[in-house]
């Protein structure tokens, strides 16, 4: 990675190292081509780490119409782009989801999309599962920090444990590849990170470990959740195996292969040890706005040049002036000191 910026000039337009078409490369070189999209900030749980409990939801006028989330994305993907996140909030509580992962599913039949997967919460997958696998959706990230019933339902405070569990199997059945994420959470999951770590490798899923991330005001103070993955690694080498492999899905996590489980387990790290050097990703919201960067305020409207006109020079224009402004890195800090959080922005508007 180069360390100071090259021109913005030079590499907007330049080649995607995949397939030649034109590509999103920003002002260090990365290429991107991941992008996430949160269709909805509401969500039917309110995670402690994530929310407050009495949240402000955006007013349903505000957001873009599925028609023309699916316009923003397709013009991604004629950029280069080749995977597709939908987040949320929760993704599948937005109404008529499944006719924008239909329409979306579209690009994996012409080949000009790689993979379009989901974070979820797992509560709607019962329902959700198999129409889900038939849009094209072969791979799923599932947020589950505990196994205990009751720990489950003050983490999420309105989550039922037993309606995920349901969720997990529902993706199962229908062939899709799940992965647990889950966020360490100091005094409270801390105890837990083993049996975690055998509950999904015993269903052949991946496990994916977060570090608590300062986004918006959640009701607490993050230095009292905040876990170091580095402690969190280090416990887990008393009882396992690790050894580091190449795995890679295409986003921030470092994967180790368990000897003793056979499965893989994923750390992603923005406080202890940052990924910024190797990111290929960019985040749009419900509302059109394009951030560059998970951790920083700088944002892109996409909506106005997107409503502007049916013509997509103006938007690919706008996209591409945006990611000519892709920082280095964020700026995450938690400690005693920084008691505001990086951006005032929660995890659900953003997309987790």
């Amino acid at each position: 990675m180069t360390t100071e910026p090259i021109s913005a000039n030079a590499v907007i337009g330049a080649d995607h190292p995949n397939d030649g078409r034109p590509g999103l490369v920003d002002p260090f070189g990365r290429h991107v081509s991941y992008l996430r999209v949160s269709v909805t900030d509401r969500c039917d749980f309110r995670c402690v780490y994530c929310m407050s409990e009495n949240m402000t939801f955006l007013p349903k006028r505000d957001l873009l119409t599925l028609e023309e989330l699916n316009r923003l994305c397709s013009a991604f993907v004629g950029r280069g782009v080749r995977k597709l996140r939908i987040t949320g909030g929760e993704p599948l509580v937005r109404k008529n989801i499944l006719w924008l992962m239909k329409s979306l599913g579209c690009h994996l039949e012409t080949g000009a999309l790689d993979e379009l997967t989901l974070t979820t919460n797992g509560s709607q997958l019962p329902k959700y599962a198999a129409d889900l696998a038939a849009c094209g959706v072969k791979r799923i990230n599932i947020s589950l920090d505990t196994l205990n019933a009751g720990r489950f339902k003050e983490i999420t405070r309105w989550g039922e444990f037993s309606t995920v569990m349901d969720g997990i199997t529902a993706a199962e059945k229908a062939g899709i590849a799940v992965k647990i994420n889950a966020v360490a959470l100091k005094g409270v999951n801390e105890d837990e990170i083993e049996d975690l770590v055998r509950f999904a490798h015993g269903r052949g899923a991946d496990l994916t470990l977060i570090e608590t991330m300062p986004l918006g005001d959640i009701d607490g103070d993050r230095t009292d959740q905040y876990l170091p993955l580095s402690i969190v690694r280090a416990r887990l080498m008393d009882r396992f195996t690790l050894e580091d492999i190449p795995y890679r899905t295409g986003g921030p996590a470092r994967y180790v292969h368990v000897k003793e489980t056979g499965g893989r387990l994923g750390f992603i790290t923005p406080m202890t040890h940052n990924f910024c050097e190797s990111c290929n990703r960019v985040r749009l919201t419900c509302t059109g706005t394009l951030y560059m960067c998970l951790g920083q305020d700088d944002a892109a409207d996409l909506r106005v040049p997107l409503r502007a006109s049916s013509d997509d020079a103006p938007l690919l224009a706008a996209i591409d002036q945006a990611i000519a402004r892709k920082p280095k890195g964020h700026d995450f800090i938690i400690d005693r000191r920084t008691k505001k959080p990086a951006v005032s922005r929660h995890m659900s508007v953003t997309g987790g």
